[in-house]
């Protein structure tokens, strides 16, 4: 299958589906990430330039770490706008890869170039098979299966019509954060008034935020402040319920990190059928 997962900046999709990735990787799939920005905005320090040649370097060792094609656009961060010239860039661009399935964010959301990265999905979604939109590049016969990444959200709220069990993935997924050293230890922290540890041990114990076990209750994970270990936590605790019905009670109660979908009803149906195959772990 060929998986494409669309995000705004450069840790939009690792962070929401690494793990996803991964799995699908492991088992001989090909997996696309797209960044629509240039992660140029993303800094205090740093000029323009010099962000958008360190996100370069950080995104290129996800894509080693990870064995995926990782593209990233010209577009400044702060700058996307779903125009008429933006979404025939990405209806060609999508037709080129041709996926199977497609991640991209809600229009639901704080960030303007989330909301508009979303905005542009929805657009090209059903021109995808309009022959006359952009004739160049061939139409697709079928639109992909369209999901969403998990947000928290709530008007509407994120529904999970996909959670799935990453507690194999999560060493990948902190490596992924770690990598992301620009972004999860200097820019982040800054915007949010963090202090981070200069050792590399505190660092990443840092970055972890604590250490979960399987004595740690879904109510200390919901209650803890921050760390990327949590953050995959949370989702874990946040859609238990969810994982019981998909793993059965002994598996699903005991599952720690998870990462969770939304269909969207831009895209093909997401049929029982379809679900098993594009989702078959």
């Amino acid at each position: 299958m060929k998986i494409l997962m669309i995000g705004a900046h450069q840790d939009d999709n690792e962070f929401r589906c690494g793990a996803l990735a991964k799995k699908y990787v492991d088992l001989g799939h090909e997996v696309t990430f797209l960044s629509m920005c240039n992660g140029c905005g993303g800094h205090h320090i740093l000029t323009p330039e010099e962000t958008t040649a360190t996100r370069a370097k950080e995104s290129a060792k996800v894509a080693e770490l990870l064995g995926i094609t990782y593209d990233v656009w010209d577009i400044d961060d702060c700058s996307i706008v779903a125009d008429l010239e933006t979404r025939r860039r990405l209806i060609r661009y999508i037709r080129k890869i041709s996926p199977d399935l497609i991640i991209a964010h809600r229009t639901i959301d704080y960030h303007a170039d989330h909301r508009a990265a979303a905005q542009l999905v929805q657009d090209a979604s059903y021109l995808l098979i309009v022959p006359h939109e952009c004739p160049d590049v061939p139409a697709m016969k079928t639109c992909p299966v369209i999901m969403y990444f998990e947000d928290r959200f709530t008007n509407p709220e994120f529904k999970a019509d996909v959670v799935i069990d990453i507690d194999t993935e999560i060493d990948i997924k902190l490596k992924i954060a770690d990598i992301n050293v620009s972004q999860v230890y200097e820019w982040l922290p800054y915007t949010n008034g963090q202090t981070v540890p200069d050792d590399p041990k505190e660092r990443f114990e840092w970055l972890k935020g604590m250490d979960i076990t399987p004595e740690t209750t879904d109510e200390e994970v919901l209650a803890a402040q921050r760390g990327y270990a949590v953050r995959y936590a949370k989702t874990a605790a946040r859609f238990r319920k969810e994982l019981i019905e998909k793993y059965g009670v002994e598996r699903g109660s005991k599952i720690r990190y998870a990462e969770a979908y939304q269909v969207s009803e831009y895209g093909s149906p997401l049929t029982e059928e379809k679900k098993k195959e594009l989702f078959p772990f």
